[in-house]
């Protein structure tokens, strides 16, 4: 029998030394921290959208849920309903044919498809390319998972996409996966087909799968593509695709990946050893919101966001800070002036003296450290008091 006094040591597992707590898990805490004390501070950091779903949306969650037999397990592969709905979609705004049955898999987010897909493609000791700047949790899942991180750079002056050529220079012999995100979240990059054409012919010619986020086409953006609707692609590609930005229902978890039959049965495979299905009302409302109508994105993706990017675009002007007018998506994202040694150096004043959080661009990746974030998730009413308070201190 253990005695009493006899010291209890249990050491965590050696991955969790190569990852931190995301920074947003972080810095929101500090925020908190700051309410608590009175100081209420208006945070334009996160990008979770304050919108609603549509009505429709709601009403078939609601109509469902009251159903005696709907709250038992739900099929990993996700019902019928949502992978037609899912294929639909993807023909009435990308163009592009998916077979509902075999080419698209139901997922809880993007960060549970780059978990999926990483276990299901990469071995522990191989190469994945990651965007720098880039979305973190591309980084610290793969590390967590044992993927060796080989940094690809994304620059201002080539507008944000990859420079083919230096890629064309590295030892991608141990490269299996190469992660994209277009359109692009930070820096706002709009995706083109000449980009989409060059990824798919770079996969092919150096036998890597290129996974493309892309949650945020929809978002101040009239013409959204697919890497997919390259000929050829399902081949070498996987996209994934998310409800929380297009859709406002970040906190519903559903998202997809659409890809190859083969690609996808191997994504089933970890997946179904991993979670169940999700909640099939909640199935149910998914596939009505993606029948949601071209006039309901018109002004949930355009018409808001357009209204908050002005009072955004002050801010950044505000703060000396310059910007590309082209961007797309939910965030704008500037660059700091040179009388700044540190982008912390501004984002601290402004959350300190101004009472407003705006994201610091290093925490991105060593090209975003002399930029800023700022999140168009914020009612306009927020956004003119962000506005006024930073007016106050500079």
């Amino acid at each position: 029998m253990q005695k009493e006094n006899q010291h209890y040591n249990i050491q965590p597992a050696d991955r969790l030394a190569s990852v931190s707590e995301y920074y947003f898990s972080r810095k929101l805490k500090e925020v908190a921290k700051m309410n608590a004390e009175g100081k209420d501070v208006i945070s334009l950091g996160i990008g979770s959208p304050d919108m609603p779903p549509s009505e429709e949306t709601i009403n078939v969650l609601c109509e469902n849920a009251r159903k005696a037999d709907a709250h038992g397990y739900q099929p990993t592969v996700g019902i019928p309903e949502l992978r037609k709905a899912m294929a639909d979609w993807y023909k009435r705004w990308y163009n592009v044919d998916l077979d509902p049955a075999t080419e698209i898999q139901p997922l809880i987010g993007s960060k549970e498809g780059i978990l999926h897909v990483t276990l299901a493609l990469v071995n522990p000791g191989d190469q994945v390319l990651v965007p720098n700047p880039g979305y973190p949790t591309y980084t610290s899942l793969n590390k967590i998972l044992g993927s060796e991180i080989v940094n690809y750079n994304l620059r201002e002056d080539n507008h944000w996409q990859p420079d083919f050529d230096e890629l064309e220079k590295m030892d991608l012999s141990r490269v299996k996966i190469m992660w994209t995100n277009y359109p692009n979240m930070p820096t706002g990059a709009n995706a083109t087909m000449e980009l989409y054409e060059k990824l798919v012919d770079f996969a092919r010619h150096h036998n890597i799968v290129i996974v493309n986020d892309n949650p945020y086409s929809f978002i101040l953006n009239h013409k959204p593509i697919s890497i997919l609707n390259v000929p050829g692609a399902k081949e070498c590609c996987i996209e994934f695709n998310s409800m929380s930005k297009s859709h406002n229902m970040p906190g519903w978890r559903v998202g997809m990946l659409a890809t190859n039959a083969t690609f996808v049965q191997w994504i089933l495979k970890i997946k179904s050893n991993i979670d169940s299905g999700t909640f099939r009302p909640m199935q149910l409302a998914a596939a009505q919101a993606y029948r949601n109508s071209a006039e309901w994105h018109e002004e949930a993706n355009i018409n808001v966001y357009s209204r908050r990017r002005k009072l955004a675009e002050e801010i950044m002007t505000t703060l000396g800070c310059t910007f590309d007018p082209d961007q797309v998506g939910m965030f704008l994202w500037g660059k700091i002036p040179e009388s700044y040694t540190d982008v912390e150096d501004l984002t601290e004043k402004v959350l300190h003296e101004a009472r407003v959080f705006i994201t610091p661009g290093f925490i991105f990746g060593s090209n975003g450290k002399r930029y800023i974030r700022i999140s168009l998730c914020a009612k306009e009413g927020k956004l003119a008091e962000a506005l006024k308070r930073i007016k106050a201190i500079f």
